[in-house]
């Protein structure tokens, strides 16, 4: 029985070898039980793809951020104002650190601190920037309004460490501003529910880049803000403007690359807006194109939020002609979205 067995798996063997002749010794079964096969098939694995991480100006990477609480330093006491302290301060940023004008008013603090405005100023050639020089007008309203105004140097600018790398190609800036306001929460004079922030022009553009991160900033104010997506930025006047050129380089133009251009530019989050929006541009602006702030305004309210516009006829860049009713237009707005007062009827 077992020859016949033998005999016939011979027989299926060489048919199903085409007739090729098979090699003679121990290679060939004699019993049904040696012909399971001995070989393991391991199947193969495939490797997981490394995580691409954001480029750094997009808004995505300055959600990933950390923004520890460092604490606010006095560093220098200053003369006084009408109705308020005037301190240099510091604070930590990245591992630099950072001074600040710091504003407190005189009184009794309210139960729950003093309100605050994080004020960030515009563009200021870093080499000649000093903390208690330029814009003293408009921090002095603020503060006397019973506000804690707190004004950033970025760094590199006056003595906050590190190097001044500019605004529109790095998130240097804007991440200096977020810690300043993480910083603030902790402050012991300061009301952590009630943080405003300004800007004008690269302050403007800081402003509402911080909006769209940190959702405790109660409300925003703009005036002659940088504050166009990055495609609308490319074409001024026949030139890219902001930081673009050097981005065309290196990624093209929007329409060969749309998702990048939109990931950078802070308009593309409007529905993400922490607080209502105030704007304002004079329309003679020899410096940024009044239609920035048209656009942005169509752009949030487009996304349901709050946007008011005030264009002034004539006016320049620092909209030193209706100063007094741009000031006083912006502190109304943040007495009732900071302060939380009522407005006149």
């Amino acid at each position: 029985m077992r020859n016949t067995i033998s005999f016939l798996l011979f027989s299926i063997l060489l048919t199903a070898c085409g007739g090729a002749t098979l090699l003679p010794g121990p290679q060939v079964a004699t019993t049904i039980d040696t012909l399971t096969p001995s070989v393991t098939f391991t199947p193969s694995i495939i490797p997981t793809p490394t995580p691409i991480p954001p480029h750094p100006l997009t808004i995505e990477y300055l959600r990933e951020q950390d923004y520890p609480v460092s604490e606010i330093i006095i560093e220098e006491t200053l003369e006084v104002g009408p109705n308020y302290f005037r301190y240099i301060a510091s604070y930590q940023s990245e591992g630099f650190k950072n001074y600040a004008l710091l504003t407190i008013p005189f009184g009794e603090k309210p139960e729950s601190g003093w309100p605050v405005i994080v004020f960030n100023h515009g563009f200021v050639e870093p080499e000649v920037y000093r903390t208690t020089q330029r814009y003293v007008a408009y921090v002095d309203g603020f503060a006397r309004s019973g506000y804690i105004v707190f004004r950033p140097d970025y760094r590199g600018h006056g003595n906050s460490e590190g190097e001044a790398r500019g605004a529109y190609g790095r998130p240097d800036y804007t991440i200096d501003v977020l810690n300043a306001v993480a910083a603030l929460k902790a402050f012991q004079d300061a009301d952590p529910q009630r943080i405003g922030m300004w800007g004008h022009s690269m302050g403007g553009y800081i402003t509402l880049r911080a909006m769209v991160v940190d959702p405790d900033i109660k409300a925003g104010i703009i005036w002659a803000g940088v504050v166009a997506a990055y495609e609308d930025m490319i074409d001024i006047n026949g030139r890219p403007r902001f930081g673009t050129r050097t981005l065309i380089q290196n990624y093209g133009l929007p329409e060969e690359d749309p998702e990048f251009w939109a990931s950078i530019s802070a308009n593309s989050y409007l529905a993400d807006l922490s607080g209502p929006l105030q704007l304002h541009h004079g329309g003679a602006d020899g410096s940024v194109p009044t239609y920035f702030s048209y656009y942005l305004a169509e752009e949030a309210r487009a996304a349901g939020q709050i946007a008011d516009l005030y264009i002034y006829d004539g006016d320049d860049h620092n909209i030193s002609k209706y100063f007094t009713a741009a000031i006083l237009r912006s502190i109304d707005f943040f007495d009732q979205y900071v302060k939380g007062e009522t407005p006149d009827s």
